[in-house]
């Protein structure tokens, strides 16, 4: 395994497993915003939804700028 791919394991591993916290813990969350405001609670549980997407797709626009 070369450094580099090394490094890209490494990074989506630590993306894969903050992510796995966020939604272990997203139902908890979303529910005691809920209590607050419900929609407040979509609009929170529909975002962190997304950020794992967004931080998959900013990576790979970095990648892709980086030329490889």
């Amino acid at each position: 395994m070369s450094p580099e791919s090394r490094s890209q394991a490494i990074a989506a591993a630590l993306i894969l497993l903050g992510a796995g916290f966020v939604l272990y813990f997203l139902p908890t969350i979303v529910l005691w915003i809920g209590n607050f405001s419900p929609m407040l609670a979509i609009a929170v549980g529909v975002c962190l939804i997304m950020a794992f997407f967004a931080v998959f797709w900013l990576r790979a626009r970095y990648q892709r700028g980086r030329g490889k």
